[in-house]
């Protein structure tokens, strides 16, 4: 059996961008529950993130991003005593709250404590069911529900700090990881690969054109056997000849065939045969080593399901 830590923390509940938004604390209550009645939490290594630093952070963001989200907490917390709900706008889809700069710093400090420990060999590899999500999140500002950048923090990190020479971000969102392109693109360290609807938000897609990066349109209602031929034939080449010391990965459950924000058609079985490439890759390359962060996902039900046989996989308990 494979060791699996599973990295989480009340504090990413208390982030809320008020009622009927998407992207909600019932989403990780959602995950939890799921993985309680299956029984897979027992199995799992649990684990409470740190609170990540500025100086951590700026490993992906300008020092003026994250001074801004500062200043934005810093009036929050100023009116929370006299605004109930008192929210702060970044973009039309991305607010604060007075609890938001804690759930961003512990959803950062999952992804780095998840690479220490995979990195020191407490753990083979690790999941983090953290929120605000982090791929839209650009080195200089936040967008579409996303502050900061977990995973393209936590490449960088397991680079610049534990001396890496070659890592892997695998991107399976609905959306176009527009943030961590912005972050890794022209970085030959990194290679960056990923599929997301098209013409779809983010607009414009992936245009970067990095020779690090490959980010592959699909179009609307792609099932499942379209997704996994494509990944065959490009994502997994290019993965081999890269050889990464480690792998990230991007786990958007949004592109599940019951999600209302996405239009593709992928079931639990795409992701659990997704997470079984990824898994094989970092077997034949990364000693195994996969850090796993949560990205989108927002039909509850198919996102407890989704994440359930994805950290199964992980974990050597299918």
């Amino acid at each position: 059996m494979t060791t699996t830590a599973y990295f989480s923390h009340p504090d990413c509940l208390a982030h809320d961008m008020g009622p009927g938004h998407p992207e909600c604390p019932e989403r990780l209550a959602a995950i939890n529950d799921r993985l309680h009645a299956s029984g897979l939490m027992d199995a799992l290594d649990l684990c409470a993130p740190p609170l990540a630093t500025m100086e951590q952070m700026a490993l992906a963001h300008t020092h003026a991003h994250l001074e801004n989200l500062l200043l934005h907490h810093t009036r929050l917390a100023a009116a929370s005593g006299t605004e109930r709900g008192a929210l702060s706008y970044l973009d039309p889809d991305t607010a604060m709250n007075p609890r938001t700069w804690d759930a961003v710093r512990r959803a950062a400090g999952a992804a780095l404590a998840a690479t220490d420990a995979v990195l020191r060999g407490e753990a083979q590899n690790a999941f983090c069911a953290v929120r605000p999500p982090g791929h839209h999140a650009c080195h200089d500002r936040a967008m579409g529900f996303c502050l900061v950048n977990n995973v393209a923090l936590a490449a960088k990190y397991a680079l610049e700090h534990h001396g890496l020479a070659r890592v892997a971000i695998v991107d399976f969102d609905v959306h176009h990881g527009n943030g961590t392109e912005d972050i890794v693109a022209g970085d030959a360290r990194i290679l960056m690969v990923g599929f997301y609807q098209h013409p779809f938000y983010p607009h414009g897609g992936s245009s970067s054109g990095a020779a690090n990066v490959l980010n592959l349109p699909v179009a609307a209602y792609t099932k499942g056997p379209a997704v996994r031929a494509l990944i065959e034939a490009q994502w997994l080449p290019r993965l081999d000849a890269f050889a990464p010391q480690m792998l990230f990965v991007s786990a958007g459950f949004d592109a599940h065939r019951e999600d209302d924000l996405g239009q593709l058609g992928l079931v639990e079985d795409d992701y659990r045969w997704i997470t079984q490439q990824i898994k094989a890759v970092a077997q034949r390359h990364a000693q195994g080593r996969i850090v796993s962060c949560l990205e989108g996902g927002y039909n509850l039900s198919a996102l407890g399901r989704s994440v359930e046989v994805h950290v199964r996989e992980l974990a050597g308990l299918s």
